[in-house]
């Protein structure tokens, strides 16, 4: 496939599965970036709840297609993304696990105030262990 990793492409069930867990009722929301001029739509960020070493945490994550990307709005919408997790409430901790060899990711989670708290194996997705970076925002102190 053109411009995909095919050693994480998911199978058309597995979208599926992916899908629903969006579009079900559960704590945690999905967002579409769009662009300013017009509303197309670019990509999505959004936050949803994950028990991470047994507490109780948002985790987040985003995508900007292609022909979008370095223009900035992966960080607007993560920066924006940690403020609705904030606003949410119930969880002291947001959480993103980019690979630890995904530099635009990483660039992202440092300029919208991350603190990496390390590398750690990570399973995504599911029955796939990568190895990532731990970066977390206290949404209290906002450090």
């Amino acid at each position: 496939m053109d411009g995909v990793d095919e050693r994480i492409a998911e199978s058309e069930e597995q979208l599926l599965t992916r899908h629903r867990r969006y579009v079900e009722s559960v704590p945690g929301q999905m967002y579409r970036i769009t662009r300013a001029d017009g509303g197309e739509t670019v990509g999505s960020v959004g936050y949803w709840r994950r028990t991470w070493r047994d507490t109780e945490v948002w985790e987040t994550g985003w995508g900007v297609l292609p022909e979008f990307q370095g223009r900035g709005l992966a960080l607007r919408a993560a920066r924006a993304v940690s403020e609705a997790a904030r606003a949410a409430g119930s969880h002291r901790y947001l959480h993103a696990f980019p690979s630890v060899d995904h530099v635009a990711s990483n660039a992202v989670c440092r300029g919208a105030g991350f603190t990496l708290l390390g590398q750690v194996d990570f399973e995504y997705p599911k029955g796939h262990w990568i190895r990532s970076n731990d970066w977390r925002v206290d949404l209290e102190t906002g450090d």
